[in-house]
Parts: C-alpha cells; structure tokens; sequence
C-alpha cells in the first residue's frame, strides 16, 4: 500500500523529505515559536492554524488553509539570506499563499500583539 498519495521516484523522495523535516521542526520549536503556538493553538475567534506545515519543498512556520496565509517567524530574522527568502517568497506567492511575518522579539515581547496583528489581517478583529 502506498502512502503519500502516490508518486514514484524523486518526487516521492522529496516529499518525504519535507514531511520528515516537518515532523522534526515541530519537535524542535523554538522559544518563540512555541510561545506564539500555544496561542493559536486555542484557534483564537475559529481561525485553525496548522504548524509547520509542508508546502512543496518549503515547511511554512503556521499555516493558516482558509486565507491561505503563512505567519512565519524566527528563522527569517533579520533577513539571514535575502536572496533564498526573496525566492521563498516568489514561490509562495505563485501559489495564492501570503506571508505574514514577525520578528522573534516581537513574539517574546507581546505575543499577544502579535496575534491580535494576524487576526486583523484574516479580518477576524
């Protein structure tokens, strides 16, 4: 029986690799993110917020399906690589997905700020 939904070869490789990746990450949150999830986890005004979901070869911080919105955080602070992000950022966006991004800091700071300037942007405040 496969698993995945099919595919052979490289492309299922790939895959998995994201996905393992994934699996992995969400173990590994760091303080920041961590803190921001136990937040939306709770699904503050019904938005539900998947973490560390896979997205082609990317794994996007908190995923929101509805708006098809990534709130994404830590590992983009202060633009550690602005050419890989740039092209993060192109990918996504031919994809309908939009970016939302905040710093660490920002999180560790008023989480709840934070989350207040995502339920803006999905119109939910």
């Amino acid at each position: 029986m496969q698993r995945g939904g099919g595919g052979t070869g490289a492309a299922m490789k790939k895959r998995w690799s994201t996905v393992t990746r994934a699996r992995t990450l969400r173990r590994e949150m760091s303080h920041p993110e961590l803190k921001l999830w136990q937040v939306l986890r709770t699904r503050p005004t019904g938005l539900k917020f998947r973490r560390q979901h896979p997205v082609g070869r990317y794994v996007l911080d908190f995923y929101y399906a509805e708006e098809r919105l990534e709130v994404d955080g830590e590992a983009h602070d202060m633009g550690s690589n602005p050419e890989r992000d740039a092209r993060r950022d192109r990918w996504l966006d031919e994809q309908g997905i939009r970016t939302l991004r905040f710093l660490a800091s920002d999180v560790l700071a008023d989480v709840n700020d934070v989350v207040m300037r995502i339920l803006v942007e999905c119109g939910r405040a």
